[in-house]
């Protein structure tokens, strides 16, 4: 009995996290990934003022809009899930808010290097390094409570209060370089007369695009996995419910079925 049931759930999950639509995705990620590279080291100018330290500009920028856009996703998952209690949105905040945790670290890192090499310093308490770090601190801690022994709505009810705080600091991010005079230069696209034109115009954007791309087919996969493992668990969870039972012989315990009483504790 046990392992008819076991065998059912298992049977009715799919067994990869890929399929031909995230395989295409992928495929034209890896391409745009390609043609990036050719057009930020190669084909594109170097900038009259920063010389060849602008084609880090060409990673950097597109890392911090795509973190932007997966604190995004984690806050607007995490909405969703306190007003319907769905599973399905905590883990996708979840998946979001850990590629999101990773692009704010390239962020940083290639912001580091394009400081060093125009400010002559790694890192300077500026506005928008101080509050990037802040950010990239508040979603590790994001995640760090998604950790905590806790039941399954305990868990996701915490991680969405904490997600929607940490997004706060999204827009002070971005605005910090008009709010607060620093080292960091101002915004360079989102006005309406950009301080860049041409090729370096295109590059950029079309790093962004590609890096939006990459991020949809990390949230397809990251989602799938959790999706996938949280499964897992409850399976794993029946049998050990129907063990007990087959252990202790009790008809009064086997009279309810083991996937209600996992249901209960679901949100």
């Amino acid at each position: 009995m046990t392992t008819t049931s076991t065998n059912s759930a298992r049977g009715d999950q799919p067994q990869s996290t890929s399929s031909a639509a995230s395989r295409v995705l992928g495929a034209v990620v890896l391409a745009g990934l390609g043609l990036l590279v050719v057009l930020g080291l190669i084909i594109s100018p170097a900038d009259r003022i920063q010389g060849d330290a602008v084609r880090i500009m060409y990673v950097h920028v597109p890392s911090a809009i795509t973190a932007y856009l997966a604190f995004a996703v984690t806050a607007v998952g995490s909405i969703a899930y306190l007003w319907k209690r769905s599973r399905w949105w905590d883990l996708m905040a979840a998946a979001a808010a850990e590629i999101g945790v990773v692009f704010t670290a390239t962020t940083l890192i290639t912001g580091m290097i394009w400081g060093n090499l125009t400010w002559g310093a790694y890192w300077v308490w500026d506005a928008r390094l101080t509050s990037t770090a802040l950010l990239f601190v508040l979603f590790i801690g994001y995640l760090a409570v998604r950790s905590i022994p806790a039941d399954r709505a305990t868990r996701a009810k915490r991680s969405a209060v904490v997600g929607i705080i940490a997004f706060l600091d999204v827009p002070i991010v971005h605005f910090s370089v008009d709010w607060w005079r620093g080292q960091h230069q101002p915004a360079t696209l989102s006005r309406l007369d950009p301080t860049i034109d041409g090729l370096m115009l295109f590059t950029m954007v079309f790093g962004m695009a590609v890096f939006a791309l990459g991020f949809g087919w990390l949230l397809l996969h990251g989602f799938r996995v959790k999706w996938l493992t949280e499964q897992d668990e409850s399976v794993g969870l029946e049998e050990a419910i129907l063990e007990r039972r087959s252990a202790a012989g009790s008809p009064h315990d086997q009279s309810q079925p083991a996937d209600a009483i996992i249901d209960r504790s679901a949100p």
